[in-house]
């Protein structure tokens, strides 16, 4: 048991692939998360109750955005694949307030966090909360909490960014440099999966493999998207997939808690904008749990054996 209030989970972990997952991200052509979370709850190893669409300083075009998502779910659905409709959330920045405590923040109230927020009421529960897997900023997580603070034991945030080792942590590049005052919501107010073991994603679906992909609207979709899958040990979304329903997946875990801030490099642009996030450090009854070091060979494999038996 690691929490009171939490069902006992399968593995290092404070959620499991009993908890119903919403995925949250913003461009939709530079890594698998969506793809891998589809196959797999079509396969039974995860139940994908939501998907909510951002934009950010990386995928600044949410129109864009919302059309990659949206030709996902399509080309799963002509395959006989069940997918939730993608919700379209414009979501920008929150700031602190004046007062520097949390609750008197303005909150966006947007539609991505009325959806966490009703989610959680209709399908949370303190021994088994609603997993919000992402892979951008986490603006609408915060909101959620912001419009409604009974949810914060009904939701466990599970995101891709930042950078960890077994001791310390930052909560910032990659994807949470975008809005740091949500990052300093959700490490205070959630319990928080911080995801920082990255991996070459480029190979999940290499030339050798394509014959195997399913031979429908999805497997084409998945074929074609391969050129844009972004290379090398940059974000890889889909690890907070991974964590969040695969109990073998996380290696390297710490429990940890903000121990103060560090500054970290924001955006694309020159010249470069630094910003300031919460570093954590290790605290054995701290609210953060991060993995530095994960599976992603077995995460991979369970993607594709996904795939297969579709």
């Amino acid at each position: 048991m690691l929490d009171a209030g939490f069902d006992s989970p399968h593995g290092m972990l404070p959620i499991d692939e009993r908890n119903p997952v919403i995925l949250e991200n913003d461009g939709g052509r530079d890594n698998w998360q969506g793809e891998m979370a589809i196959a797999l709850a079509a396969a039974g190893r995860m139940t994908l109750v939501g998907i909510i669409v951002n934009a950010s300083p990386y995928w600044p075009d949410i129109v864009a955005n919302f059309q990659d998502w949206t030709g996902l779910v399509a080309a799963a659905r002509a395959s006989g694949i069940s997918a939730p409709d993608p919700v379209e959330s414009a979501s920008p920045p929150l700031h602190a307030p004046a007062s520097g405590i949390i609750e008197d923040t303005m909150p966006n109230n947007s539609p991505g966090a009325q959806r966490i927020r009703d989610t959680a009421h209709r399908l949370g529960r303190d021994y088994r909360p609603i997993v919000v897997a992402t892979g951008g900023q986490l603006t609408d997580v915060a909101d959620a909490y912001l419009i409604d603070h009974t949810i914060a034991n009904l939701v466990v945030v599970v995101s891709s960014l930042g950078q960890a080792n077994a001791s310390t942590a930052t909560v910032g590049t990659p994807n949470g440099d975008s809005d740091p005052w949500a990052d300093a919501i959700v490490v205070a107010r959630y319990h928080f999966v911080q995801v920082s073991a990255y991996y070459e994603q480029s190979q999940d679906v290499s030339d050798a493999r394509v014959a195997q992909l399913p031979n429908d609207r999805f497997g084409q979709w998945i074929n074609a998207k391969r050129p844009t899958i972004l290379p090398g040990f940059g974000p890889s979304d889909q690890i907070s997939v991974m964590a969040a329903v695969m109990p073998k997946y996380a290696q390297t875990v710490a429990r940890m808690a903000k121990s103060g801030t560090a500054s970290a490099v924001a955006g694309t642009g020159t010249p470069p904008l630094t910003v300031i996030v919460p570093a954590l450090s290790n605290d054995a009854s701290g609210t953060v749990w991060v993995v530095s070091k994960g599976d992603s060979v077995t995460g991979t494999n369970a993607f594709w054996q996904a795939l297969t038996s579709l």
